[in-house]
């Protein structure tokens, strides 16, 4: 199942600045999905990070993953109109920068869900490969 930015703002609140995920798709329902964000120049975090070496932050990097994240939880009867909130960020490594231009892939798996608690490994890359990692703890309200 892919998702466009309609049915992702039918999903989660995010709005523009803040979402950061263009098409989401679920590849195993409650499990695992590939999220995609096409970062351009006209990202307003450009403007400041870095003006003359535009890099877009690692925590919004991890955003984006969570983003993916909340849309693979939030996907089902029952849970439109919630939230899920960042419960953690644990191990998070950036390895390579993300700069205007290029397609970041996100591939997200949940390993553990207990009622409203989730925790999902999040892997974020370009094609110059694995740009960032991380777990994420979730608090679905």
């Amino acid at each position: 199942m892919v998702l466009g930015i309609k049915e992702i703002m039918e999903i989660i609140p995010h709005r523009q600045p803040m979402l950061l995920v263009d098409r989401v798709e679920i590849i195993e329902e409650d499990k695992k999905a590939v999220g995609y964000k096409g970062v351009t120049y006209n990202e307003p975090f450009f403007a400041g990070h870095f003006p003359t070496e535009p890099v877009m932050p690692g925590v919004l990097i991890m955003e984006a993953m969570a983003q993916v994240t909340a849309v693979l939880l939030l996907n089902k009867e029952g849970m439109r109109g919630k939230v899920g909130y960042f419960g953690g960020i644990n191990k998070a490594k950036f390895r390579k920068k993300v700069t205007p231009g290029v397609v970041l892939r996100m591939e997200i798996e949940v390993i553990k869900q207990k009622g409203p608690v989730a925790v999902a490994v999040g892997k974020a890359y370009t094609d110059e490969g694995l740009a960032a990692q991380g777990e994420m703890t979730f608090m679905i309200g």
